[in-house]
């Protein structure tokens, strides 16, 4: 009985022993092997990409023997490392660690202190006080410090509705204290606008472009919105109205190190439009700005009405809303900088330009010598009307921003057209004589029995001279010969019915329609639309094919062909090879992609070739 009890006990004992042998077994340290993507994200992770802390934060809240005290109470394990740091019982490698830590806690807690706290460590990391080491440039937590002071300065300075950036003067709370922030109100100015509504960027997710241009750097990456100084300034600028402006604001912290030891920090704020430069100067060393020009464009367009005019640019009345005609600059005009103005198609706007600019104006070699801007007409007005309005807003734009004759820039002026604007562009650069008028009617225009305001009209727009200070022109899928889409004489038919006459053509229309007799063909009861001039058959595009471009105007062409076919027998859809094709330009580039070809790569790489040809540059 007492031999079974034994052999009893000692099998319960077994049982008890196996899972502390089985644990004796097992490695508590070991690797295995995994995708190398899941050890690099672990490596490289931190707040602000995972909402985790960063692997050599982790580290150092392990060194100060502070990892379960951040866990149980945030507030006083930063306060604690806060207390080291004054007391020098820290190294350097404290500051990063203590800027994430800062930002994990803030957006956990939603205190905006804490945001600030990390611009404040991120800054000390970033730009020690005095003779101190810098970081080294591939330490990771360099660009990681960058991105939490921009991210911590953004919300840290957040408006209560945290929709934008609040660029004020103020005193805001720090964990430990508070921190004074000044700020110059004339920062806001902005040409002839002051600034307003600091959109951070971080926060926007672009779509519809290919390319997202982003220049690392320090500072907070803003979409500004801007309103009139006074309300003429029209008068003086060509600027667009609703156009959002790039813009880094920066928060400069001067020995911040030796600030933090008090409770009372002083800070000053400063604002950089992206158009005035690219880096700072901090402790004497020059410093890239945080810019990103993609979004700010994207974002100025998304809530900009130029997509909405598109049809109704086209139909005019029949949405009830007609499109504006409107000449505007992107940027401050700049003296000496040359206008590269983009004229839109038929039923388009502006906004089919994004692409483009979006590119250009990121390279510095083009952007150091070229001004963008932007024709927006109604595209379904006749095309001689639509082009005479182009050169007035030019000419005025010229003696607008250059009364005296002294800007050498604007004496050089490049204009970009895409197709039916193709057509508004070949009208800045070649002298008609009577050619076109001759095409429409058969009496002298002395002879027609119109008002002389209506004969002023007809005068401006079909006898045509170039303008002296365009230069060169680039067409793109332009219908020199017209379109076969505009052959057919059901899509004209049904075009015709719908399209309406601009206000300013209504009366100078009747008074023409009772000179039906001076018509050089029938005509009907009503005047050309400008789907009747792409006609390959419309007097008025055969007469326009057949005049030159001046010879002081150097002139190129981008065609699109769709598909691997023969180039010459092809088309992109819209406008046949042989109709963009015209002999005497300087160069001539196939693209094979459909009629909207102005946002391509090799369409965009082409302008950016010709515009840096045409400054000397390689």
């Amino acid at each position: 009985m007492r031999s079974m009890t034994c052999r009893r006990l000692r099998i319960a004992l077994l049982v008890l022993a196996l899972p502390l042998v089985a644990g004796a077994c097992a490695a508590p340290v070991g690797a295995v092997r995994v995708d190398a993507q899941i050890v690099q994200r672990e490596l490289t992770g931190n707040v602000l990409n995972t909402g985790e802390l960063s692997r050599s934060t982790r580290n150092v809240l392990f060194f100060h023997g502070l990892s379960e005290r951040f866990d149980e109470d945030s507030e006083a394990a930063l306060d604690t490392m806060r207390k080291n740091i004054v007391a020098g019982l820290t190294g350097r490698d404290v500051f990063p660690a203590a800027a994430e830590l800062s930002f994990f806690h803030a957006e956990a807690s939603g205190k905006r202190s804490y945001y600030l706290a990390a611009a404040v460590y991120a800054w000390i990391f970033l730009f020690p006080d005095g003779g101190a080491s810098l970081p080294d440039p591939l330490d990771p937590r360099l660009r990681m410090a960058a991105d939490l002071y921009n991210r911590g300065i953004a919300l840290g300075l957040a408006s209560p509705d945290k929709t934008v950036m609040e660029m004020r003067a103020g005193t805001y709370e720090l964990p430990w204290g508070e921190l004074d922030v000044a700020f110059d109100k004339d920062r806001l100015r902005w040409a002839s606008r002051d600034l307003i509504d600091f959109v951070p960027i971080a926060e926007l997710k672009v779509s519809g472009l290919q390319v997202r241009i982003r220049r690392p750097g320090i500072g907070a990456a803003l979409a500004a919105g801007m309103v009139p100084i006074t309300e003429d300034q029209q008068v003086r600028d060509i600027i667009a109205p609703r156009i959002k402006v790039s813009a880094t604001a920066l928060m400069r912290i001067d020995d911040a190190r030796k600030q933090l030891e008090g409770s009372r920090m002083r800070a000053t704020l400063d604002l950089y439009p992206e158009s005035e430069t690219e880096t700072v100067v901090i402790a004497g060393r020059t410093v890239p700005l945080e810019q990103e020009p993609t979004a700010a464009l994207a974002w100025g367009l998304q809530e900009s009405p130029v997509w909405e005019r598109e049809l109704k640019g086209f139909f005019g009345s029949v949405f009830q809303v007609g499109a504006k005609n409107q000449l505007v600059s992107l940027t401050p005009p700049r003296f000496g900088q040359i206008p590269v103005v983009f004229v839109h198609g038929t039923a388009s706007s502006a906004g089919r330009w994004a692409e483009m600019i979006n590119v250009l104006q990121a390279d510095p070699a083009i952007r150091d010598h070229y001004d963008f801007w932007a024709f927006s007409y109604n595209s379904g007005s006749p095309i001689a009307y639509s082009a005479m309005i182009l050169r007035d807003a030019l000419t005025n734009a010229v003696r607008l921003l250059d009364p005296e004759g002294k800007d050498p820039g604007l004496k050089q002026m490049v204009v970009v057209g895409h197709s039916q604007g193709g057509l508004l562009t070949k009208m800045t650069a070649v002298h008609t004589g009577s050619r076109l008028y001759d095409a429409a009617f058969k009496k002298p225009i002395d002879q027609l029995n119109v008002s002389e305001e209506t004969r002023d009209l007809v005068r401006k727009a079909l006898f045509v001279e170039p303008l002296p200070f365009v230069k060169r022109v680039i067409f793109i899928s332009t219908p020199h010969r017209g379109s076969f889409l505009a052959a057919r004489d059901f899509v004209r038919s049904l075009l015709q019915r719908l399209v309406s006459t601009p206000a300013r053509l209504v009366k100078g229309t009747a008074e023409l329609l009772a000179n039906r007799e001076a018509f050089a063909a029938q005509g009907g009861n009503r005047l050309p639309t400008a789907v009747d001039n792409m006609s390959p058959r419309n007097p008025f595009v055969k007469t326009l094919s057949g005049i030159p471009i001046d010879s002081g105007v150097d002139a190129h062409s981008i065609i699109a062909v769709k598909g691997d076919g023969p180039v010459e027998t092809g088309d992109d859809g819209v406008v046949k090879y042989e109709s963009a094709h015209i002999e005497g330009v300087k160069s001539e580039l196939v693209v094979r992609w459909e009629h909207s070809v102005q946002s391509q790569p090799e369409a965009i790489m082409e302008v950016r070739r010709i515009l840096l040809q045409n400054v000397g540059a390689k």
